[in-house]
């Protein structure tokens, strides 16, 4: 007020008498101002108000990873999918014509074993150039191309079965190590272990049927044992549970399950062989771990539904039952119960795979429907056509709680080929999971929310489609 005063009265005064009076009082209002805001403190302080935060919680970023093939003499396309978005983020060209795609334990690698004998790595990034793409050549396999390949932490291996024989690859880019040796009687098929494992187990089946075996690789030593471990007739697939215990072999023509447990590198005691009755051609499994059950997927006969046998295997440690004398921490026995069949769950058609939601509340199987038809939205017309779906099966009822018929009709590469589903991957999230599944005859992506169990959305690929993985569950 007294600044404004002085101001109003600047037409009675002289200049000079009014700039003199002006710069004084300028002064005094600044060190009256600077002598306020030391009367209030030594330091500012400006106050924040926390705002809380509204939405869902964010998302971790993880992704799919889907390769698909233009062509038999095409570099092959990997796609990266956003998991929250559901949008492709980058692609890069790998091997011609890939046929086999893993990712390594930590989801930072991807794999591809390729038809023109090539092995390609690529790093899990969003930023991935096709440069960096590394290539390196097989061995020569007498014509027949590698099986599988099984990343298992610093080592590698690849099964051949027109050697004989598992490689085993090192470093970046990968590079062969040695070759280990399977009896000229078998046919090495796959390889199952999990990162760090002490050991490994290579599925080998007999060249003129009968029960196959499994050979031991010491990972500290990087050696194969002399002495197989028997198993049922045709094996083709395993798992190892991630505690490194226990091996579970499928062993698709006798209908059985051998249990190898890993710490004595012999067959289970007293459970060496998990059974369902109702199970025809047990071909793939996944775990429940929360559940401590180990979900199967049985092929059936290609002509009437297959099923999911699930079973109990929970193993005594001493801290679960510190009172029962036979628990040892370093190698546990089998708890009471384990190797219990707990339910055969009628699935679809040709069921080909399973996977299962890491919470334990469900499992996703894949059916492909008879091979010679064309899949077709239910119901099937006997002899012209079949259902391929995703059976949902819930593993608290162990009942199937949806069927969801894969899209079909526009996405067909040929009319009569509508879309045999041939790979599946699941992972958890909130609000929802996701499934995704590939099929060899459409170059789409397909996308299933697991909160409604039903298709979200097709994401187009540059080829037919032929794996996908999840870079975390």
């Amino acid at each position: 007020m007294h600044l404004a005063g002085i101001e109003a009265e600047k037409i009675t005064q002289a200049r000079p008498l009014r700039r003199s009076m002006r710069s004084l009082i300028q002064s005094a209002a600044g060190a009256a101002v600077l002598v306020a805001l030391i009367g209030c403190g030594n330091t500012y302080r400006p106050v924040v108000t926390a705002i809380n935060p509204v939405g869902p919680a964010g998302q971790p970023q993880k992704f799919a990873i889907a390769i698909s093939s233009p062509s038999p003499t095409s570099p092959g396309i990997t796609t990266f999918v956003d998991f929250s978005g559901d949008t492709i983020l980058i692609t890069a060209n790998v091997g011609v014509n890939p046929y086999y795609l893993a990712l390594d334990p930590t989801g930072g690698t991807g794999y591809t074993l390729n038809g023109d004998k090539t092995l390609t790595s690529f790093p899990i990034s969003t930023n991935l150039l096709s440069s960096q793409v590394q290539q390196s050549t097989l061995l020569d396999n007498n014509g027949v191309l590698p099986l599988t390949i099984n990343p298992e932490g610093t080592n590698t291996y690849i099964t051949q079965p027109g050697r004989n024989s598992v490689a085993q690859y090192v470093s970046s880019p990968l590079a062969l190590h040695q070759e280990l040796p399977i009896d000229p009687a078998f046919t090495p098929v796959y390889v199952a272990g999990v990162r760090n494992a002490p050991r490994v187990f290579v599925i080998s089946k007999a060249n003129g049927g009968g029960p196959g075996q499994v050979s031991t690789i010491e990972t500290s030593s990087d050696t194969i044992d002399a002495t197989p471990i028997p198993v049922g007739t045709n094996p083709v697939y395993g798992v190892m549970t991630a505690d490194t215990r226990r091996a579970f072999i499928m062993n698709k023509g006798s209908n059985s399950v051998s249990v190898i447990n890993s710490q004595t590198n012999q067959l289970d005691t007293p459970t060496s062989v998990l059974t369902d009755p109702a199970a025809v051609a047990p071909l793939w499994a996944d775990f429940a771990p929360t559940l401590n059950e180990l979900v199967v997927a049985n092929a059936g006969d290609g002509v009437n539904p297959g099923s999911v046998s699930i079973f109990s295997i929970p193993l005594c440690t001493a801290n679960a039952q510190p009172t029962n004398p036979n628990c040892d921490p370093n190698n546990p026995v089998d708890a009471v119960g384990f190797g219990t069949l707990i339910a055969n769950v009628p699935v679809g058609i040709n069921p080909v795979m399973v996977a299962v939601l890491q919470d334990g509340t469900r499992a996703y199987v894949l059916n492909a429907g008879t091979p010679s038809l064309p899949c077709a939205a239910p119901p099937a017309v006997p002899g012209k056509s079949t259902v391929c779906s995703v059976s949902v099966v819930n593993l608290t009822s162990n009942t199937v709680t949806a069927t969801i018929p894969l899209p079909l009709s526009t996405n067909a590469l040929t009319p009569t080929q509508n879309g045999h589903p041939n790979w599946i991957a699941v992972t958890t999230g909130t609000p929802t999971g996701k499934v995704y599944v590939t099929s060899a005859e459409t170059n789409f992506l397909t996308v299933i929310r697991t909160d409604t169990d039903s298709v979200q959305t097709e994401i187009p690929l540059q080829g037919a489609g032929i794996s996908v993985r999840v870079t975390a569950p």
